[in-house]
């Protein structure tokens, strides 16, 4: 009974380490996290919304200000403040001239609200300093600002003088929102840390139960069966939660390696019945695509009451005489019988060819160099360039632009078009076998395997695509991207097909 009692305290104490050092590095981490976070947004923040007042404030300096006689009246000083203040910055305005020699007079945008009272001298001071003209300086007076508080809210005070002997004017801006902002984000950083410090706490309580040996055997087995051996199974000793968890894992490895087992079984019955299906149209559709041809040569001559229905006879031939290919092209991907035919390809002459056999030259803008000379499969990046482009002309706008450069020892091609975009919950099913966008479009034009077809090509090739939405300068979606990156030095490319587990894509070219 006392061993048990011991071995309960020195479980705890290992606990409590755990927690301990757990928090102190969340705790550590979290506040430096925080306080530098906090430290740039704030600088970010003051900042931006600093120089945004103080360029409107010698914008309109410039262009009302200078504008006034050398000496004005109090009326005209109190008309150019309002109308300065008016202005979208949120700010008011003090101009401060002389009517006579000696003789100072005000203008003021809201008098109740902003007066000199409220301009430190320190400003005025260096606002109506005169100073030299130099090739490094050349004018006498400069903007100068200076951050205040008046009744616990933040203010921003901003003066200058007109060159030339005009007037004075000095702006008053509340940085009230600003501050509610920062101690929004004040408070956020605060709950995140306080969250931090409590996730700690739970992963030490979770790792306390890890760093034994017998989790450590579990992990080892876990990781072989994760590399596919399923065979992986522990020898259970004891009678212990430890015991009954690697008796739950010989259960679930069993379990999964019999799974497994049927999947590939079916997985494989399912491939060899689509190559057989597919293998098995190609004859009958030959006979019909020749059928078809001579049916669109004559079309012309036909009855009108029959020319549609020939039209559709046609279109759809071909339409599924492409869905046969392309059911071929993922058989092979699937069984990874794929392979590479790689040649010097000159990316500039590739695209371009590609584009002219399609007709597509007045619709696509391309930005290559020539010379870029890759090793590749030329008949394979035609496949991913055809889908690519084709994808943008249909779905995108034109022009869709084409552009080609090197980086880290790759080859980046990226499309975009100028259309509407991929909507955000389509985005990571666009290479998806068979996908559909919208419930309402089940049937198209195309098989829907087109740039899933396009991403197993790059993948045999080391690379990859990506999709995403171009964003422009007003924030709004301004077309799709699509880049391609492929390796450049083509040595470590095997002949293995990395095939995917996705159904389907957006529809091809």
């Amino acid at each position: 009974m006392s061993r048990g009692i011991l071995a309960r305290l020195r479980l705890s104490s290992l606990r409590l380490r755990l927690v301990v050092v757990f928090a102190l590095v969340a705790l550590t981490a979290a506040v430096a996290a925080s306080g530098i976070a906090y430290w740039l947004n704030r600088e970010a923040v003051l900042t931006r919304t600093q120089d945004g007042a103080l360029n409107d404030f010698r914008q309109e300096m410039q262009n009302r200000v200078a504008t006034l006689p050398l000496r004005p009246g109090q009326e005209d000083l109190g008309r150019t403040a309002e109308q300065m203040a008016s202005g979208s910055a949120g700010y008011q305005v003090l101009l401060l001239g002389e009517r006579d020699e000696g003789k100072p007079v005000v203008g003021a945008s809201d008098p109740d609200d902003f007066t000199l009272a409220d301009v430190p001298l320190s400003l005025r001071e260096a606002v109506d300093t005169r100073r030299p003209v130099t090739d490094a300086n050349p004018y006498p007076y400069h903007l100068f600002w200076q951050r205040t508080e008046r009744g616990g809210t933040p203010y921003l005070v901003g003066g200058t003088r007109i060159d030339g002997g005009g007037p004075a004017g000095y702006m008053f801006k509340s940085l009230a929102a600003e501050k509610a902002d920062l101690n929004s984000l004040a408070w956020s950083l605060g709950i995140a840390t306080a969250l931090a410090v409590a996730g700690s706490v739970l992963l030490a309580q979770v790792a306390a139960t890890t760093v034994l040996r017998p989790v450590h055997r579990l992990g080892e087995a876990a990781r072989q069966l994760g590399e596919g051996k399923l065979d992986t199974r522990l020898r259970v000793t004891g009678a212990d939660e430890l015991a009954d968890l690697t008796r739950t894992f010989n259960g679930a490895a069993e379990s999964l390696q019999k799974k497994v087992a049927d999947m590939s079984a079916r997985e494989e019955s399912s491939r060899r019945f689509v190559a057989d299906m597919s293998h098995e149209l190609r004859t009958p559709l030959t006979a019909l695509t020749a059928v078809t041809e001579v049916l669109e040569d004559e079309q012309d001559a036909l009855d009108p009451m029959i020319a549609p229905a020939v039209a559709l006879v046609v279109s759809e031939t071909r339409r599924l005489n492409d869905l046969v290919e392309n059911l071929m092209e993922v058989t092979r991907f699937d069984a990874g019988t794929a392979r590479l035919v790689l040649d010097d390809v000159d990316i500039a002459d590739q695209i371009t060819a590609c584009v002219d056999a399609r007709a597509w030259l007045d619709a696509v803008e391309l930005d290559a160099e020539r010379g870029i000379v890759v090793p590749l499969d030329p008949r394979r990046l035609d496949v991913i360039l055809a889908n690519l482009i084709g994808n943008a002309l249909k779905h995108g706008g034109s022009p869709v632009r084409v552009s080609v450069r090197t980086e880290d020892g790759e080859l980046v091609i990226a499309v975009r078009d100028h259309g509407p975009g991929i909507p955000e919950e389509v985005l990571p099913h666009v290479f998806d076998r068979f996908y559909k966008a919208s419930a309402s479009r089940p049937r198209s034009d195309g098989s829907g395997l087109g740039l899933s077809i396009a991403m197993e090509n790059a993948l045999i090739h080391g690379g990859s695509i990506t999709a995403s939405n171009s964003v422009g300068e007003d924030g709004e979606v301004d077309g799709a991207v699509f880049v391609l990156r492929l390796p450049l030095d083509a040595s470590g490319i095997t002949s293995e097909v990395k095939t995917r587990s996705g159904r389907g894509e957006v529809e091809e070219a």
